[in-house]
């Protein structure tokens, strides 16, 4: 009974992983990690939010090899209010990080402060770059190069040059 239980769960849940990345078993490794306390937004759909502030929840050495254009550098664990003090409370917002983990728990503290207009960008930078979308480097140029946190979260990002330092 269990297992046909967790069967039914995992084949349901297979057609809204595939709307929201192109690869169904990182979506699924999505699903598993994050618990969508902060609102969720598809790589498409953020793509139709041109007034979306971006806010990156990586460390300042990921945010240098690459990142979306014109996001912000805000950091994950020594994240303070302060560097998102001139945003006001009511603008559309989307943090993001390398697949959503960091990134939503940067979005329930600025939930906590009072931001109305939060979303978690679904698969985060990974699924960003791995639908062939663009990233600058330090200086705003566009790259290939993309940090990938690690060597075992690396495996999740098939486009782009992997950088780990």
């Amino acid at each position: 009974m269990k297992y046909a239980l967790l069967s039914a769960l995992f084949i349901t849940s297979i057609p809204a992983v595939a709307q929201r990345t192109i690869s169904k078993p990182f979506g699924i490794m999505v699903d598993a990690l994050i618990k969508e306390s902060v609102p969720v937004v598809t790589c498409n759909e953020l793509k139709q939010m041109p007034d979306a502030v971006l806010f990156d929840a990586r460390e300042k050495r990921e945010y240098a090899v690459s990142h979306l254009p014109k996001a912000r550098w805000v950091g994950y664990d020594d994240f303070e209010l302060s560097r998102v003090a001139d945003v006001p409370k009511a603008a559309p917002v989307v943090v993001y990080c390398s697949v959503g983990y960091r990134s939503e728990k940067v979005g329930e503290k600025l939930k906590a402060a009072g931001f109305t207009n939060v979303r978690n960008l679904y698969g985060s930078l990974f699924e960003w770059v791995n639908q062939g979308n663009p990233v600058v480097d330090s200086t705003g140029k566009p790259t290939r190069r993309v940090h990938a946190y690690s060597r075992t979260w690396g495996i999740w990002l098939n486009r782009g040059e992997k950088v780990y330092e």
